[in-house]
């Protein structure tokens, strides 16, 4: 597949509506404790990682689903980060923060990069940024360049998870999956499994009668 490699940064700007005041403490005090390598208040007995988290709902779901696991969620937007602390510590509420959840605000293509060989046991990208034009193939996190990157942190067997509504992004999936020998598909689906929780993401397309698509692949 002859397309250019990625650029060094994926995404645009990194803070969209200005923060509110308590937005922006919480980013102050708040995130500090939940940053990426602070190490996790439980001993998991693996470690996750998603790429992309969003609103964070998906990985919040994940982290308290299964509190066995660590989760590390990448996210560089503000604004996102922001909605997930304010969950996380309502004004005048508890504080209801996941022991085994931790936030890498940055991109998350140096943090692969940086994990430990086999230290990842699975990993998720939930419905990213399409970048659908022709030209704009480089853009897209799903790449021939970062699948070497991934299958690297991967223990072998380990998953990458992967959903998208977007027929562009559905078709370059698959062609890029089916180009490498690193990882093999276990599952391609229109229906969501049922272990895997639902996204914002997801029902916004659904009502816009978008149709997701759900892919399993293993570690070769």
């Amino acid at each position: 597949m002859a397309i250019k490699p990625p650029p060094d940064r994926l995404y645009g700007r990194a803070v969209g509506h200005t923060l509110r005041a308590r937005q922006a403490e919480l980013i102050e005090t708040l995130l500090p404790r939940l940053r990426w390598p602070v190490p996790f208040t439980i001993t998991p007995r693996e470690t996750w990682l998603e790429i992309g988290a969003g609103g964070f709902e998906h990985a919040e779901a994940i982290a308290r689903l299964h509190p066995e696991i660590g989760l590390i969620a990448c996210e560089v937007f503000a604004n996102s980060i922001a909605s997930l602390l304010s969950r996380l510590a309502p004004l005048n509420g508890v504080e209801t923060i996941p022991p085994n959840l931790r936030v890498h605000d940055d991109d998350a293509r140096p943090l692969i990069r940086s994990l430990p060989d086999a230290s990842i046991a699975r990993a998720y990208l939930m419905f990213p940024d399409p970048w659908p034009k022709a030209r704009h193939a480089k853009r897209r996190f799903v790449h021939p360049a970062t699948l070497a990157d991934l299958a690297r942190i991967l223990k072998p067997g380990g998953e990458w998870r992967i959903a998208s509504d977007d027929p562009t992004y559905q078709s370059w999936v698959d062609q890029v999956f089916a180009e490498t020998n690193l990882f093999t598909p276990l599952e391609a689906t229109s229906t969501r499994p049922a272990d895997w929780c639902p996204t914002r993401y997801e029902a916004k397309a659904i009502r816009a009668g978008r149709i997701p698509r759900y892919w399993r692949f293993a570690r070769a």
